[in-house]
């Protein structure tokens, strides 16, 4: 259903969805893109992991399964839904996932999204990585307030939120159901300006 504004959008359709989606550079030698068909197997990899499991309920089970992903994330962004990035260094090795979804031109709003592999936890590449991404859909897209939640008992993602300039702004009861039950979830935010 098309509901009419009082106000204009935020942001004009076709301003993402009409371009490629960007390559973004952040901090520490690292480069956001586009998944590739060749990052398959780390992908899945990364949903072997138990501590990425713990957190995300969806998981792919093959890497059929992940490549049906990828064509959905480049559909995602095609009709301007969200948009998926491969954490690298430099562009090749994977280290880690960010995600832009849920997005609202019209209010400017959209949630984030990330996870880390293993071997690259505790080095600062969610942060960096997600502070690249705040600054491009901030500054240059134009979203006016970007939203992510966790589990309350997911420290170290409530860490990356903090460190990374979202601020708490609440609990959500019971908002998520996770394989051993439901979890209230932390709500962070970041806002232009802030």
């Amino acid at each position: 259903m098309t509901r009419a504004l009082s106000t204009p959008p935020v942001i004009a359709s076709g301003l993402l969805g009409g371009f490629p989606q960007p390559v973004l550079p952040a901090t520490g030698g690292l480069l956001l893109r586009p998944w590739g068909e060749a990052d398959a197997p780390a992908f899945l990899t990364a949903y072997q992991d138990d501590e990425i499991r713990r957190w995300h309920t969806r998981r792919p089970s093959s890497e059929a399964q992940v490549r049906e992903w990828f064509d959905a994330y480049r559909q995602h962004w095609k009709c301007e839904k969200g948009g998926h990035w491969a954490i690298t260094r430099d562009g090749d090795e994977v280290l880690g996932r960010l995600a832009l979804r849920g997005l609202d031109f019209d209010d400017g709003i959209a949630g984030v999204a990330y996870w880390v592999l293993p071997a690259a936890r505790g080095a600062g590449i969610a942060s960096h990585g997600l502070g690249a991404l705040t600054a491009w859909a901030l500054n240059e897209i134009g979203f006016y307030r970007l939203e992510l939640d966790h589990s309350t008992r997911n420290h170290a993602s409530c860490r990356v939120a903090t460190n990374s300039g979202y601020l708490l702004e609440g609990t959500k009861r019971s908002a998520a159901v996770h394989d051993d039950g439901r979890h209230d979830m932390h709500l962070h935010a970041h806002i232009r300006g802030d």
